[in-house]
C-alpha cells in the first residue's frame, strides 16, 4: 500500500453544541482513519465563506446533506489517490471545484472537513503530532502554548440579557505555564458563580453557549465589575488581564450604535471604550465597529492602538484581502483567526503568516456552535501565535481544547512555553 494515499474520503452529518447538524468528514490512509468535524457561528460576518445548510422541513432547515453529499460524490472522487501531505494542492483543488468567492457551491463546511482531515492524515502518516505537521505547513517551530481568553460572561446574539456587549473575558497572561493558567482562570470562574448566585439567584448561573454566565445585566461596566470582584477573591489580580468582544455589528443600525438603549455615534461609542480601557485591566477588545465601518476602525487604532490589542473578526472574516487591506489603512492591530470563516487550513495558515508578517497578534479562535474536536488547540501551538479563544472552562466542547492543549504541554516538557502577550 502506498504511503501517504488517500484511500478514502466519506462525510457524515453530526451533531453540534447547539443540538444543530455539523459536517464531520474521514480521510483513509494506510495508517488509518482521520476525522475531522466543522464548527458553526452564531454571530457571523457578511464576507465569511457560507457554510451550506439544507433548508428543508428537517432540523429547522439546519440540516446538512448537501454538504455531505458534495463531500462524498464530488471532493471524494477527486482527492482520493493524492498524497496526504499535499495540503495546498488538495486545499486549492476543492476551491476550484466550488469555483466561487465565497465557497457557496460545495460549502466551507464541506470543504474545511476534509481539508482538516487531510492535514490529520498527514500527521498520523508522518507519525508526528499535530500540531508538529502544522507548525511544518507555517514554517514554524517555536511551539508556544497560548494565553486562553476565556468568555465568562455572555450577552449580544449569545445569551437572553439585555447586554450589547457579546463576550466579557479573562486573560491569565501573569500564569507562569498554561497548567497553572487553567487553575487561575477556573478559580475566577468558580468564584464568579458563586458572587453571580448569591446576587441573582440560581437561575442567572446557567450557561450560554460559550460556557460564560448571563446574569439580568445591562451596563456594558457591570460585568466588568462583577468579574473583577471574582479575581479579588481568587487572589488574582496580579495575574489577570480582561478583555471584550462587543461584536459591535449586531448592534449598529443606520450610522449608529444602538447601545444601552441610546443611539451613539461612533466617536460616543469610542469615548466609551476609552473610558473601559482607563478604569479596568483591560488588554484585547475585538470588533468595536460594524465590519463595514473602515473610519470608526481606524480612528480608534489611531488613538488606542499602542495601548490595547485591537482584534479584527467580522471586519477581516480570516480572509487575506481584507487583512491586507486593513493593514494598508491600520484598521487594526491583531486577527482573529477562525478556520471555518475562510473554509480551508491553508487559507488560515495563510491568513495567520500575513498578520504576523505585518507585526500583528493572532488569537486562534473557536466558533459558538462548537464539537468535540480539538483540532484549533493544535493548530495554535503549531502556529505558535501564543493566544487560543475557546469559551469558558465549562462545557465538554470548549474544555476539549484546553485539554488538549495540558496533553500537548506535558507532551514538549521542558521544551514547553508560555506566551507572554503584554
Amino acid at each position: 500500500m502506498e504511503k501517504f494515499k488517500i484511500l478514502n474520503v466519506k462525510a457524515r452529518e453530526v451533531m453540534d453544541s447547539r443540538g444543530n447538524p455539523t459536517v464531520e468528514a474521514d480521510v483513509k490512509t494506510g495508517s488509518g482513519i482521520s476525522r475531522a468535524m466543522v464548527p458553526s457561528g452564531a454571530s457571523t460576518g457578511i464576507h465569511e465563506a457560507i457554510e451550506i445548510r439544507d433548508r428543508d422541513e428537517r432540523f429547522l432547515g439546519k440540516g446538512v446533506r448537501k454538504a455531505v453529499d458534495n463531500v462524498n460524490k464530488i471532493i471524494s472522487k477527486e482527492i482520493i489517490g493524492l498524497d496526504c501531505r499535499d495540503q495546498k494542492k488538495i486545499d486549492a483543488l476543492m476551491i476550484e471545484l466550488d469555483g466561487t468567492e465565497n465557497k457557496s457551491k460545495l460549502g466551507a463546511n464541506a470543504i474545511l472537513s476534509v481539508s482538516m482531515a487531510v492535514s490529520r492524515a498527514a500527521a498520523l502518516e508522518e507519525k508526528i503530532p499535530l500540531y508538529q505537521y502544522l507548525g511544518g505547513l507555517s514554517k514554524n517551530n517555536e511551539f508556544i502554548l497560548p494565553v486562553p481568553s476565556m468568555n465568562i460572561i455572555n450577552g449580544g446574539v449569545h445569551a437572553g440579557n439585555k447586554l450589547d456587549i457579546q463576550e466579557y473575558m479573562i486573560l491569565p497572561t501573569g500564569a507562569k505555564d498554561f497548567k497553572e493558567a487553567i487553575q487561575i482562570s477556573a478559580e475566577v470562574y468558580q468564584n464568579l458563580k458563586i458572587i453571580i448566585k448569591d446576587r441573582y439567584g440560581k437561575n442567572a448561573i446557567n450557561v450560554g453557549d460559550e460556557g460564560g454566565f448571563a446574569p439580568p445585566l445591562s451596563g456594558m461596566e457591570e460585568p466588568l465589575d462583577l468579574i473583577w470582584r471574582s479575581v479579588e477573591k481568587s487572589g488574582h489580580e496580579k495575574k489577570i488581564n480582561l478583555g471584550i468582544d462587543a461584536a459591535a455589528s449586531e448592534f449598529y443600525r443606520d450610522g449608529k450604535y444602538i447601545l444601552e438603549g441610546n443611539k451613539l455615534t461612533p466617536d460616543e461609542l469610542s469615548d466609551r471604550y476609552g473610558n473601559l480601557i482607563e478604569d479596568y485591566p483591560i488588554i484585547s477588545l475585538e470588533d468595536v465597529f460594524a465590519q463595514d465601518d473602515w473610519d470608526s476602525w481606524i480612528s480608534f487604532t489611531e488613538n488606542f492602538g499602542k495601548r490595547v490589542q485591537i482584534l479584527g473578526d467580522d471586519l477581516l472574516v480570516t480572509n487575506v484581502r481584507r487583512i491586507e487591506m486593513a493593514v494598508k489603512e491600520k484598521a487594526c492591530n491583531a486577527l482573529l483567526l477562525k478556520i471555518n470563516q475562510i473554509g480551508t487550513i491553508s487559507e488560515a495558515i495563510d491568513a495567520a503568516l500575513l498578520a504576523v508578517k505585518n507585526n500583528w497578534n493572532v488569537m486562534v479562535s473557536h466558533r459558538s456552535g462548537e464539537t468535540e474536536d480539538s483540532y484549533i488547540a493544535d493548530l495554535v501551538v503549531g502556529l505558535g501565535t501564543g493566544q487560543i479563544k475557546a469559551g469558558a472552562p465549562c462545557r465538554s466542547e470548549r474544555t476539549a481544547k484546553y485539554n488538549q492543549l495540558l496533553r500537548v504541554e506535558e507532551e514538549l516538557g521542558d521544551e514547553a512555553r508560555y506566551a507572554k502577550i503584554i
